[in-house]
C-alpha cells in the first residue's frame, strides 16, 4: 500500500496477460518496488531493548523457529517485533499544518523554514514523516 501512496507504483505499470488470467509487473516497477522494499527492511525497529534493521529481526526469529523446531526450545514468540503501520501524515495533521500561521508556529516553538516544509510536504498527496518532537507540538 505504501508502494501505491508513494508514487513508486501506479495502475500503468501492470498489464494483464489473457492466457492465465494473471496481472504481471513491468520490469521498470519491479526494480522500483524491490528498491521500496529493501528500504522498508533497512529500516529499523525496536526489538528487545535494541533497535535492529528488520532484515536481522527477520534472520533472529528464523533461528528461534529453527531451534524450536528440533526441540532445543519450547518457547516461539511471533507477536515481537509488530510492524507498524499507522501513518503520522492523516488529513487531520495536515489541515492542522495548512491552517497553522507563522505567528502561531512560533508560539508552538516550530520554526520559520520547519513550517514551510511541513506545508510544502502536507499540500503534497504522498505521505510524508513528521519528527517526533514537532508532532508533539502539533497534536498537543
Amino acid at each position: 500500500m505504501e508502494a501505491f501512496e508513494s508514487g513508486v507504483l501506479d495502475l500503468p505499470d501492470f498489464y494483464f496477460t489473457g492466457d492465465d488470467y494473471r496481472y504481471r509487473f513491468e520490469l521498470d516497477a519491479k526494480r522500483r518496488f524491490i528498491q521500496a522494499l529493501r528500504e522498508q527492511f533497512n529500516s529499523g525497529v525496536k526489538y528487545k531493548s535494541c533497535v535492529l534493521k528488520w532484515d536481522t529481526v527477520i534472520e533472529q526469529k528464523a533461528n528461534e523457529l529453527g531451534r524450536f523446531l528440533v526441540g532445543k526450545s519450547s518457547v516461539l514468540e511471533f507477536d515481537e517485533p509488530a510492524p507498524r503501520l499507522e501513518r503520522q501524515d492523516n488529513h487531520e495533521i495536515r489541515a492542522k499544518i495548512l491552517a497553522l500561521t507563522q505567528s502561531e508556529a512560533k508560539q508552538l516553538g516550530i520554526g520559520k523554514s520547519t513550517l514551510h516544509y511541513l506545508k510544502k510536504r502536507a499540500r503534497n498527496q504522498k505521505p510524508f514523516t513528521i519528527y517526533e518532537p514537532v508532532l508533539a507540538k502539533l497534536t498537543c
